[in-house]
């Protein structure tokens, strides 16, 4: 790291990871809602139905434990079970059934919506097995596991997962969702390499679901939501890599026209191995920034002989480059781990046109924290049997902001929605599944082929709605 402006960059890192936090306990107070009342009554049977912690209501802890990961989003639910293993979920969709209540599966929430309001909240945090085979380099994983716990098992025998940027998020829902990895250009999405479900369907059966034992569930499982079924485990391909170079480089942002140009030149022209995020960061306490994220499967040499045009823009503040195990994935950008309340919009865009970049270098960005710019292409343009499918589309842009006041979220609102009609030739109103956000649908993601086909698999699979997932495929609006 340089250390030519060591304090900028220590403001930043701090600042950086408090973006998303501040304001976390206002938005809880100002959020809550009173759920006390009838919904206690009504499902004091879960107790006895479930071995799990179940909590009400009326509990002590419940309120806490409702809570999604994206604290945006108040989650206005029934009660919430913590399930203690496979035939806990089994009791649990039994109990669901006879009393006619929905279930929603959560492990965290990192993409929630309204969608689960009046539902029972699922937690899966206890069905947390990893196993690793390195010799079929495949991996095993219950539901409750994230993908910093498969990153530290796999990476000792020099493997990896098609994993996410965040080592906090879970495999489960991040694969059900499509998953869009920083190897998604050398591996594609992370739901084509899943190869086996472990699920308990809406009677309370258990269930290995496969390409060969039940195809149309097993092809809706693979990126399609968790609308379908309970799943409790699920199997994946791992992948051998020779290394992992990767790091954060940072600029004061009067070097964003430079940096734009020479991301452009590279990702152009990038081998599959490599990947590249461009980034305005706007944060109190520290200057505005350009940054460029960056990983490379392969070895350090190599890596930096692809950046190098970066190396010539003058000023750089710090430069976190270097060879590391895939279980330090997540450091490569370092997004922060604990709850927080966060308005983002991702969209993928169908170029980056010179319009487009005055737009982003000459805007205003103020009140959003982020602005992002991440790239696509490699193996995601080929064809995939999987409900994401290919995606044309060689990059995608992520606007981010913290709100944790009304006023803020309006401000947040505006000046995103501003930037959309700015990019209105480019943009192509398509957002993958595990990224929508709470005002968005599954409409937003899916083309309308694809939807109708999972929306037969659901009616098949789940004819009275026990299940509904954040972004249900059914009406997207009642969830029903």
């Amino acid at each position: 790291m340089s250390t030519g402006q060591g304090g900028k960059y220590e403001d930043f890192e701090l600042n950086r990871r408090r973006l998303f936090a501040v304001g976390g306990g206002f938005l809880a107070a100002a959020c809550a809602t009173d759920t006390s009342g009838p919904h206690a009554a009504d499902d004091s049977g879960l107790r006895s139905a479930v071995r799990g912690r179940v909590l009400l209501p009326v509990d002590n802890g419940f309120d806490q434990a409702r809570k999604p990961w994206n604290l945006t989003v108040d989650q206005s639910v029934r009660a919430v079970v913590e399930l203690a293993d496979a035939d806990d979920a089994s009791a649990l969709i039994r109990y669901a059934q006879d009393a006619g209540r929905v279930l929603a599966v959560q492990p965290n929430g990192h993409n929630p919506s309204r969608a689960v309001d009046g539902t029972i909240l699922v937690r899966t945090n206890r069905l947390n097995e990893v196993r690793i085979d390195p010799g079929t380099r495949s991996a095993r994983v219950g539901a409750g596991v994230t993908w910093g716990q498969v990153q530290a098992a796999a990476s000792p025998h020099g493997l990896t997962g098609v994993a996410g940027s965040s080592p906090a998020v879970g495999v489960t829902g991040y694969t059900l969702g499509g998953g869009l990895s920083w190897f998604a250009r050398r591996f594609g999405w992370a739901c084509d390499s899943a190869t086996a479900f472990d699920i308990v369907d809406a009677d309370g059966r258990t269930r290995r679901v496969t390409a060969s034992s039940e195809p149309d569930l097993f092809w809706a499982l693979r990126g399609g939501g968790g609308d379908y079924a309970l799943v409790t485990a699920l199997e994946f391909a791992l992948y051998p890599v020779s290394g992992l170079y990767g790091g954060k480089m940072l600029w004061p942002v009067e070097s964003a026209p430079q940096v734009m140009a020479a991301f452009r030149e590279i990702t152009a022209a990038a081998p599959d191995e490599l990947t590249l995020w461009w980034s305005l960061l706007r944060m109190d306490g520290a200057p505005p920034m350009v940054g460029i994220d960056t990983t490379y499967l392969g070895d350090a040499s190599a890596g930096r002989a692809l950046l190098r045009s970066f190396d010539s823009i003058g000023g750089r503040i710090a430069d976190t480059r270097r060879l590391m195990p895939t279980a330090d994935l997540g450091d490569t950008v370092g997004e922060p781990t604990d709850p927080s309340p966060i308005r983002s919009h991702v969209e993928l865009l169908n170029g980056l046109t010179d319009s487009d970049v005055e737009t982003l270098l000459t805007k205003s960005m103020e009140p959003l924290g982020a602005i992002q710019i991440r790239h696509l292409g490699g193996a995601l343009t080929r064809p995939s049997d999987s409900p994401p499918g290919g995606v044309a589309a060689p990059y995608y842009i992520s606007l981010i902001g913290s709100q944790g006041t009304p006023d803020a979220a309006a401000a947040n609102e505006n000046r995103i929605q501003e930037y959309l009609a700015a990019l209105a030739r480019s943009r192509s109103r398509r957002t993958p599944l595990s990224l929508l956000s709470p005002v968005q649908t599954a409409i937003d993601a899916l083309d309308p082929g694809i939807l109708n086909r999972l929306r037969a698999i659901k009616s098949s699979w789940d004819p009275n709605g026990v299940f509904r997932s954040n972004f249900p495929v059914l009406d997207p609006v009642a969830g029903r």
